[in-house]
């Protein structure tokens, strides 16, 4: 039986972008946050990223000015590879259900992170499209933001621009550096059309990953924290490196592989393959890995 109604895909298929609300059961969602409390009370005992993912980088991201007494822990990356909660999570939310209903019916996990805005704390999200940091064979991958903690107006939502995921491949290059984010004058020109995305927690965004989006800092005193999945259609293949590789990438989630490869036509540059813990070093331009490509 569908989860979405008809109405929902093509809003989806439109405009780029779903809010759909009860994404996760209350139990789950209940445990999601209860775990990462855990790590922040964790992330107090250090004074830079730590942990470890399976290409040597640190798991988890401190935001710079992160202290025990005013934790910033950021971003978890491949969180599923060491909880159970996040793993279960990102096999059977109802979540799953949605992309198998909008581009299955057989999908696979691409990759896991949490992202938070803690209360007090700077971080922001340029704009950018998901895509270019994991180009495929074709583009049949969407982005799921299940939102942990309430989303509001105040604590740092995602932005969006509706239906600009039917439009150009923005390049992520800038003289030379791969910093993960599109020129400010793309954004700008198209201003007035931007939305921001709230909701309660439990409630997803489903958004293409060519979709241009970002998102402001926490300016409340509350945290604004999400789990992000992405799955894409069964028979696309990666063309560049994973940029966060779980023991779990390329799992079939939802129906059964093909055996087939499908491939849509399109030209973008290629991204840098990350050396720091995440690509918010990118943003900042503290990410050493940014070396420009033999046709950057």
């Amino acid at each position: 039986m569908s989860k979405l109604t008809q109405a929902q895909k093509d809003q989806f298929w439109k405009d780029g972008v779903l809010m759909v609300e009860n994404a996760v059961d209350p139990q789950s969602l209940h445990d999601l946050k209860s775990t990462f409390a855990d790590w922040v009370e964790t992330s107090r005992s250090y004074t830079e990223d730590f942990g470890e993912i399976l290409d040597g980088r640190p798991r988890f991201d401190l935001q710079p000015g992160h202290s025990a007494n005013n934790p910033g822990l950021r971003r978890v990356q491949s969180p599923e590879e060491v909880s159970e909660v996040y793993a279960d999570v990102m096999r059977n939310a109802h979540t799953v259900d949605y992309c198998a209903e909008l581009i299955g019916p057989s999908i696979r996990f691409h990759h896991g992170k949490v992202n938070s805005k803690l209360p007090g704390t700077a971080t922001q999200v340029k704009w950018h499209q998901d895509f270019l940091f994991q180009p495929m064979t074709h583009h049949d991958m969407i982005t799921c933001l299940l939102f942990i903690d309430e989303v509001t107006l105040e604590n740092g939502p995602l932005e969006v621009l509706p239906g600009s995921h039917k439009g150009e491949l923005y390049s992520h290059w800038h003289n030379g550096v791969f910093t993960g984010a599109v020129d400010h004058s793309i954004v700008e020109a198209q201003k007035e059309n931007i939305i921001k995305c709230t909701g309660p927690a439990g409630a997803v965004c489903l958004m293409h990953v060519n979709l241009l989006h970002g998102s402001a800092p926490n300016l409340s005193d509350k945290p604004r924290t999400l789990y992000i999945t992405t799955y894409y259609c069964e028979d696309a293949i990666e063309l560049s490196p994973n940029h966060l590789p779980s023991q779990y990438t390329h799992e079939m989630v939802r129906g059964e592989a093909s055996g087939t490869v499908r491939c849509s036509p399109y030209t973008m540059e290629l991204p840098a393959v990350p050396k720091a813990t995440s690509f918010f070093a990118q943003q900042e331009g503290t990410d050493e890995g940014n070396a420009s490509p033999g046709n950057g």
